[in-house]
């Protein structure tokens, strides 16, 4: 006999659907590493490694390690998460939360540098003071016309005054008028500096001069029919120029940090720190028919 209402063992013991609610664990699910999603969206997309780096002007071995999120050959930072731009738009990604991976793995983004608008151009964006790169080779044009009509009208008056051998009699005055004195041809007027700047660049060629003036750049260059000029990174300071008939293609890996000058005029386009760009230039005049941005 029961006293009370004592309850059953069955009901004293938990319930099964009990015991496995206090067992769950959520646990948050990881998204895939930068590299996978690159890899998954090319794949995607139906785009082989040699695609990706013809149209982005990546290298390839760069892609593959990327792929592999290894960012070591990207050359610093900058020009990783330029890349990682560069290639997400490739396979038709937002590159935006991927920079935001890369910076949260790598101990964020540096604060941004206030910079002019945009195609303003009568307003000049602060910078410190740089080479005068422009007046150097003025100057230097100007001092070998210089020293060319010096040689050709200046130097002939020698002959003129060249001595009398031993035993000879000068020359003598007829008529008791003082012999003519030579007439000197006059020297042509020195050009204006402005004229000779553009005067340097071939009117025949796309002349295309490029400066790593606030740091160091990765750049290829190819001319009209898609040949390789040059592809590699210019150190800070470093000079490159390229020419060609009919066009120079460029791409940078950091336009922000080199100075451009195309048929004898600088280009001055707001390009941003680390920023990739891909030009265009050919014999038509740089400052009427400014390239758009890659």
């Amino acid at each position: 006999m029961s006293i009370g209402n004592s309850n059953s063992p069955e009901e004293e013991r938990p319930s099964t659907d009990d015991r496995s609610e206090d067992r769950t664990v959520e646990r948050p699910v990881e998204g895939p590493s930068i590299g996978t999603a690159l890899k998954k969206a090319r794949i995607a997309a139906g785009l082989t490694v040699d695609e990706v780096s013809s149209s982005t002007r990546v290298r390839i071995p760069i892609v593959h390690a990327i792929e592999e999120d290894d960012f070591t050959r990207c050359g610093g930072d900058v020009y990783a998460r330029g890349h990682i731009r560069t290639l997400a738009r490739a396979v038709h990604l937002d590159p935006a939360p991927l920079v935001d991976a890369y910076d949260a793995a790598h101990g964020g983004r540096p604060a941004p540098t206030p910079a002019a608008p945009m195609f303003d151009a009568e307003r000049i964006r602060p910078e410190r003071q740089r080479p005068n790169w422009t007046a150097a080779m003025v100057a230097a044009i100007v001092a070998v016309i210089g020293f060319v009509g010096f040689t050709a009208f200046g130097g002939g008056g020698d002959k003129d005054k060249r001595p009398v051998a031993e035993g000879s009699a000068a020359p003598k005055q007829t008529g008791g008028k003082p012999a003519a004195q030579p007439q000197q041809t006059p020297q042509p007027p020195k050009p204006d500096p402005s004229d000779s700047a553009i005067a340097a660049a071939p009117k025949d060629l796309v002349t295309v001069v490029l400066t790593a003036d606030t740091g160091e750049s990765w750049v290829s260059a190819k001319d009209h029919s898609g040949r390789l000029l040059f592809d590699g990174t210019l150190a800070q300071g470093e000079s490159k120029t390229f020419t060609d008939k009919e066009s120079v293609e460029l791409v940078l890996g950091d336009a922000g940090a080199v100075k451009l000058f195309v048929n004898g005029k600088e280009i001055k386009d707001d390009f941003q720190p680390g920023q990739v760009e891909r030009l265009t230039y050919t014999r038509e005049d740089p400052l009427q028919n400014q390239p758009q941005a890659g």
